[in-house]
């Protein structure tokens, strides 16, 4: 995965996270459903990188991490959450990076060995 628990906290705060991911208002962040955004904002973003580069990687390029995180964040809200201007932007900023990296206009910048661009 691109991003974690703690990544989604330090960019969003606590609050925010629990109010995203507490379907049984515990007042708690729910682990399986923040894992399970986390997991498919990761697959998403593979399926824009797949195309150029070789994963998974052996490190992840820290850009991807914000990235991870707005997808996961803009893919929790739903019917019990509001998506307001913002989370939306942010998703599509994410998507226009990655629809960037994938034709290659854009890279990921300097990777780790094994991190390569693929022809």
């Amino acid at each position: 995965m691109y991003a974690t628990q703690d990544d989604m906290v330090l960019r969003f705060g606590a609050a925010e996270v629990i109010a995203l991911t507490d379907r049984n208002n515990s007042g708690r962040i729910d682990d399986a459903v923040l894992a399970r955004a986390l997991d498919s904002a990761s697959s998403e973003i593979d399926g824009y990188l797949a195309v150029r580069y070789p994963l998974p990687f052996a490190t992840t390029p820290k850009i991807l991490t914000g990235y991870a995180c707005d997808i996961a964040r803009y893919r929790l809200c739903g019917a019990a959450t509001q998506t307001s201007l913002d989370i939306r932007e942010r998703f599509r900023d994410a998507q226009r990076f990655l629809e960037l990296v994938a034709a290659g206009t854009l890279t990921l910048g300097r990777l780790p060995a094994g991190g390569s661009t693929q022809p």
